[in-house]
């Protein structure tokens, strides 16, 4: 996981070619601001504006 804290967002690796998108929103049982970069996290496949993203990221 990539985090990009002063702009609210960050990116999941998925194993494929394009990291998956998401926002601040979409964290759900800690605050964004307690996510740390490489954290293990599950979430659900969403669809956004721009294509795929991540929803219901949750840290495992």
């Amino acid at each position: 996981m990539k985090l990009i804290t002063h702009k609210g967002f960050g990116f999941i690796g998925n194993g494929r070619d394009k990291d998956l998108f998401f926002h601040r929103s979409a964290v759900e049982g800690t605050r964004f601001e307690d996510l740390q970069q490489g954290q293990q996290v599950s979430f659900t496949l969403g669809q956004g504006p721009r294509g795929p993203c991540a929803t219901n990221v949750q840290v495992l």
